[in-house]
């Protein structure tokens, strides 16, 4: 059978084709994700119904071209768009960058501050409800909505041939406002914030088919992208960990509920929950050295320099690194909880206050701030580490230093389009072609095995 895996992403929309007996990935195509459209200065916009036909369009010529078995769509989370009772958007796409929960509700509040007083929930600005919550306050909810929901739930419930979403747990949870614990949104803190809940999508942990697309192809529910990456890259679920350094890090395990700070728990399938830790400085802390050595060198040299990452990248592959390192915390973005937090360089002598020592402390400083994350929850026994992102792609160097700090073998997907990948799987498992999601797993294939 063949199964396709839609990934709606914010500047990019990515379909994969993969061959559900052999895991092997038949085609992929990607395409600009060009949508944006103007709003307000602080509203990060994007149309869904151009974003629904490139997706439709994109669908059936793969269908054309490999009579597809079972569809599974993924996406950006937390956004959200306001649908009427025919299922037709009646509002823009707004964004997961949306900013509109960091304007001021009153002399001494933020809108996202006063829904966290209001609900009890924590709910970011670019979270779903807290956009919808503005919008409520603002008088800017579209006359005609019976609904909110994500781009990818619009998406999978147009391409089902639904006129109402069925959203998936990893997707709804993105939302805010959600019970982590019962696996529902919170009605009750819903009305506290003078919301209307029945505008919130009904929801299912379950591997749910929704329609059928066309003659009969069977579409999944959609599912959270950072879920369908995990699922789409982790081979074996218990015993491995997922680490992803883009420009910014973060690292992803399964477990159970627990109430564990510092960490945030994402709902993933049935009553199992992907752990997460994130950094805002990951691969950009890389970055940042690169700049720094090479503004060095233009100064030393008089001469410009498009970039200095060979001689880093030449530098790592033929040293092991130092004695005596220093000590290099690479928040340099701050973190969620501590905006304002900076990185700090430490443990400086006379014998390492060198350009090679500075290099050696930052890829240790990229690993330990994910590692320190995963070392504070209740972990068990991994043996695996599974690297995604160009940072670690890219970076044999790092890779090396996340399995020491780790303890654990390093092991790259075959695949680079992860989200799509596993959302694929979790389409096979939702229509019966395996019989788990576990066993959809089986699938996934690393590089040099």
């Amino acid at each position: 059978m063949h199964v396709l895996g839609l990934d709606i992403g914010t500047t990019t929309i990515c379909a994969v084709v993969l061959d559900s007996d052999s895991g092997a990935v038949l085609c992929s195509r990607t395409l600009p994700n060009d949508t944006r459209i103007e709003g307000l200065p602080y509203e990060k916009l994007q149309s869904p119904m151009q974003i629904l036909n490139k997706c439709r369009t994109l669908v059936q010529q793969l269908h054309e071209a490999y009579t597809l078995g079972a569809i599974g769509v993924t996406g950006q989370m937390h956004g959200i768009l306001y649908y009427d009772k025919s299922g037709n958007s009646v509002s823009p796409l707004f964004t997961w960058q949306d900013e509109s929960g960091n304007r001021m509700a009153t002399d001494t509040q933020t809108y996202s501050q006063l829904l966290r007083e209001k609900s009890g929930y924590k709910a970011a600005s670019g979270f779903g409800g807290c956009t919808y919550f503005v919008h409520s306050l603002t008088g800017r909810v579209p006359a005609g909505a019976v609904g909110v929901c994500t781009i990818h739930d619009f998406v999978a419930m147009h391409l089902a041939g639904r006129k109402r979403p069925l959203s998936h747990v990893s997707d709804a949870a993105s939302l805010g406002l959600f019970d982590l614990k019962t696996l529902e949104f919170d009605r009750g803190a819903i009305a506290e914030a003078g919301l209307d809940d029945f505008l919130f999508p009904a929801v299912t942990a379950d591997f749910a088919v929704i329609g059928q697309y066309a003659d009969n192809v069977p579409v999944a529910c959609a599912v959270g992208d950072n879920q369908a990456s995990f699922l789409g890259s982790v081979r074996d679920m218990p015993g491995s960990v997922l680490c992803n350094i883009g420009t910014g890090g973060q690292v992803s395990f399964l477990t159970d509920y627990a109430d564990v700070p510092g960490t945030e728990l994402r709902p993933c399938f049935g009553d199992r929950y992907i752990r997460v830790g994130a950094s805002l400085c990951g691969g950009r802390a890389f970055a940042l050295l690169e700049a720094f050595l090479r503004s060095a060198a233009e100064l030393v040299t008089g001469e410009d320099f498009d970039n200095v990452y060979g001689a880093m990248d030449r530098y790592l592959a033929q040293h092991e690194p130092p004695d005596d390192p220093l000590d290099v915390d690479t928040r340099f973005c701050g973190t969620r909880e501590s905006p304002l937090s900076r990185g700090v360089i430490g443990n400086v002598g006379v014998g390492n206050f060198t350009a090679e020592h500075l290099l050696y402390g930052v890829l240790h400083g990229i690993a330990a701030e994910l590692f320190a994350f995963y070392d504070s929850a209740p972990h068990g026994e991994r043996t695996t580490l599974v690297c995604s992102g160009n940072g670690l792609r890219k970076n044999p160097a790092l890779r090396q230093e996340f399995a020491r700090q780790f303890g654990m073998r390093t092991v790259l997907p075959d695949h680079r389009e992860e989200a799509a990948f596993g959302a694929a799987l979790f389409a096979m498992t939702a229509c019966g072609v395996t019989k788990t999601i576990y066993e959809a797993g089986a699938l996934i294939q690393y590089e040099k095995e």
